[in-house]
């Protein structure tokens, strides 16, 4: 497998796609066990150079198997930690990065997808406003609680450090909790408005009287 190499600031050729029926958010844990050969092999490749992954909702298809389809939007996936277990199973804890968009994919030999992205925009910092502030002190909540209950109940479910002041960070986090299809997932993923992520990532907690 070729490495994922940029041609531009914001730009990546022959990224590595990982088409999985989950969504993974900028900033969020993304915790895989691996056993499949394409896959480990993108894994060692990512931790030998030092690269990311694509991570892409499935739209069509399964996570193993022929080579699925799936989302144009995605987030990378950077490997922080990797245990090898017996038998080539492959644990592996990744983080969301940048959301990219795919302008061109390829099916390697071994089925694996190569994919040409461009990045999109990192969210731009914007506090929390005062009508949304339950839903920051909702994410602190649930933080608190992993905190207290454990690293055995924690999982590393959330990565420090927590922003909960950032309207962006806490709507991607309540995203990942939220109890709500995959593809509703993505396409609050994909919004490029970070308040209007956390406006209906409220409102859906307001109408399920979660606050």
């Amino acid at each position: 497998m070729s490495d994922p190499s940029p041609i531009a600031a914001d730009t990546l050729q022959a990224l590595p796609i990982f088409p999985l029926s989950t969504v993974l958010f900028p900033d969020g844990i993304l915790p895989l066990r691996i056993f499949e050969a394409r896959y480990v092999d993108m894994v060692r490749a990512c931790m030998r150079h030092n690269t990311p992954f694509g991570v892409c909702r499935l739209v069509k298809g399964s996570e193993v198997g022929t080579p699925a389809e799936h989302e144009s939007i995605g987030c990378l996936a950077h490997i922080k930690d990797w245990d090898m277990q017996p038998g080539g199973l492959l644990h592996v804890r990744a983080q969301g990065g940048r959301r990219f968009h795919i302008t061109a994919r390829r099916v390697a030999p071994d089925g694996l997808i190569l994919a040409d992205t461009q990045l999109i925009g990192a969210d731009p910092h914007v506090p929390v406003p005062p009508e949304h502030a339950a839903c920051a002190d909702l994410i602190r909540r649930i933080v608190d609680t992993l905190r207290r209950d454990g690293p055995e109940a924690d999982q590393g479910l959330i990565a420090e450090p927590c922003a909960f002041e950032s309207a962006a960070w806490v709507a991607n986090r309540l995203g990942e909790f939220l109890p709500i299809a995959a593809p509703a997932k993505h396409q609050l993923m994909a919004l490029d408005d970070p308040l209007a992520r956390l406006a209906i990532v409220h409102r859906w907690l307001q109408q399920n009287k979660v606050i």
